[in-house]
């Protein structure tokens, strides 16, 4: 039995401290009226020598020399005050983007990892048995993780933030300010009621699956004379679980993260977002098995199983990069406004992060562990983990926050906070639950199997 030290416990404690205190100086720190932003952009436009507003009026002057000197000046004021209320919304998004942003991901990596178990269960799996209470570990974080992002969506719903732009007052009343003739052709289907309970039933269908899989592994663990009842009704369940999840994984992800930008969209989405959350899953499983294997748990764990999970990370984030590059060329390529926009703001305003995050998620584990023997050795597979982690943690992120926060990002203390916040929950969530039970599923009938691994 593994039992959580108390030194895990005090970093676990203090990220989540420390994040949240964080958290709050970035909620504290948002622009209580559009007044403080139009002073903060003045002094802005006067430390750089000239701001949006003035700048616009400058061109604004020279183009129109025949309209009256005092009709120019009244419309870029105005031109100014649009933009300081713009600006206004998205500070104030910012600290709840950089929360849902944390919260989301963390929570997509638990759902991948268990996928990642349902898939073994299913494929009736002769070498990862011996792993299984690492999975149901990192997977039982989807519980209290899907708590979190279903109270963060029913707050978007009842208008406490405005991370989604299709909720604004009016977007659906021809004639209203607010009109917008597109989304007001799929309030059919974007509607909060219906959003909502679409939602907590995904949630809902996905914690049954994970409550029972850990009751079925518990159960064949104390069953006798060989009988493997309880292990056929985990391999029906996690059949039954697959073909939920396929269905509502894809919708999940036109839900909670295309709908930030409800203008765009993209076939290929649902699967773009399942390899990030696969592969952010596995590379977890393997991270926190090395770990245990260090502190001398997992003695039936070898090299082998480690290769394996290695080629699991370096073959899910081909796949994720081949998704990525589908996408992105061939919308590049059609270059249709209503599409390709997406990819023009975030290239403009996200330059730096959105070609980082591909070159992390390609470019590192392709290096680090496209060697067979380099994914034998734990620090190589550590450092090709963390960078996966990194990587797609800022792939959430640039899926986010350009449609909420736009061109006023930056990783302060919101972003940063945030996610120390949820990482530190995810730790102490996952290896209390790890310590509840033996780290061997002693009646799996594969076991033996798995424990003589060697490949």
């Amino acid at each position: 039995m593994y039992k959580v030290t108390s030194k895990l416990k005090i970093v676990a404690f203090a990220l989540m401290i420390f994040g949240a205190l964080f958290t709050g100086i970035g909620f504290f720190a948002v622009p209580g009226s559009e007044a403080e932003v139009k002073e903060m952009l003045a002094l802005e436009a006067s430390t750089h020598g000239g701001g949006h507003g003035e700048n616009y009026n400058d061109a604004h002057t020279v183009e129109n020399d025949h309209i009256e000197t005092d009709h120019s000046s009244d419309h870029g004021v105005n031109h100014d005050d649009e933009h300081a209320e713009h600006v206004y919304h998205q500070l104030q998004n910012r600290p709840w983007s950089a929360v849902y942003v944390a919260a989301f991901f963390f929570f997509m990596i638990g759902l991948g990892a268990l996928v990642f178990l349902a898939l073994q269960k299913v494929a009736q799996a002769g070498w990862s048995p011996v792993l299984f209470r690492v999975m149901e570990g990192v997977g039982s974080y989807i519980l209290p993780g899907g708590i979190i992002v279903f109270i963060l969506l029913l707050l978007s719903g009842l208008h406490v933030n405005h991370l989604f732009v299709w909720m604004e007052e009016g977007i659906d009343v021809v004639g209203h300010e607010n009109y917008d003739e597109l989304v007001a052709g799929k309030t059919g289907y974007l509607n909060v009621p219906f959003w909502l309970f679409r939602a907590g039933a995904f949630i809902v269908g996905w914690n049954i699956y994970r409550w029972n899989i850990r009751k079925f592994g518990l159960k064949q663990d104390e069953a006798k004379d060989g009988d493997i009842a309880w292990y056929k009704k985990g391999f029906k369940h996690s059949a039954m679980f697959l073909v939920f999840f396929i269905v509502t994984e894809s919708i999940m992800s036109w839900d909670w993260i295309m709908s930030v930008d409800p203008h765009w969209f993209s076939t290929l989405f649902g699967w773009y977002v399942f390899a990030s959350m696969f592969v952010s899953g596995i590379t977890t499983i393997a991270l926190v098995t090395i770990f245990l294997k260090s502190k001398g748990y997992l003695e039936f764990v070898n090299d082998s199983h480690i290769h394996d999970l290695a080629k699991f990370m370096f073959g899910i984030s081909i796949f994720w990069t081949y998704l990525w590059f589908s996408q992105f060329m061939l919308i590049w390529y059609s270059n249709i406004p209503e599409e390709v926009t997406y990819f023009v703001t975030r290239i403009q305003d996200y330059n730096l992060l959105f070609f980082g995050m591909v070159a992390i998620n390609f470019l590192f584990p392709l290096l680090i562990l496209m060697n067979s023997d380099f994914k034998r050795v734990n620090w190589f597979v550590v450092t090709a983990g963390l960078f996966i982690i990194v990587g797609h943690y800022l792939d959430i992120f640039v899926m986010i926050m350009p449609a909420t926060v736009g061109e006023s990002w930056f990783i302060g203390f919101s972003e940063i906070g945030a996610f120390m916040f949820f990482a530190g929950l995810f730790i102490f969530y996952i290896f209390n639950t790890i310590s509840k039970a033996s780290l061997l599923p002693k009646g799996d009938p594969y076991l033996g199997e798995s424990k003589h691994f060697h490949y």
